[in-house]
């Protein structure tokens, strides 16, 4: 499900204060990285990941690929951290978006 301007929004000020709970180093994106986003997609919904390592155009290549390896939206990237949201696939989303 694509998120609309409104969302995007509301989930910027949402992630404001979180911390970057992934890092991707040297070694770039492996699957263990990976892994580890999508159970924090799955405990959080929304989550920071920091991107320590590449050029402008090699960090964007890698959080597209994490946005996609994780099934998750790419809310919003700010220099070295992206920001992504996935909803849950069962039960009740824990963060209620805005129509």
């Amino acid at each position: 499900m694509p998120l609309n301007p409104r969302q995007r929004q509301f989930l910027r000020r949402q992630a404001h204060h979180l911390k970057p709970v992934v890092t991707l180093g040297q070694a770039g994106l492996s699957e263990a990285v990976a892994a580890e986003a999508d159970r924090a997609l799955t405990d959080h919904e929304l989550i920071k990941v920091r991107i320590a390592a590449g050029d402008r155009d090699a960090r964007a290549a890698m959080s597209d690929e994490l946005a996609r390896l994780t099934a998750a939206e790419t809310v919003q990237v700010l220099g070295r951290v992206v920001v992504l949201y996935r909803a849950p696939a069962e039960g009740e989303p824990k963060i209620a978006l805005p129509r």
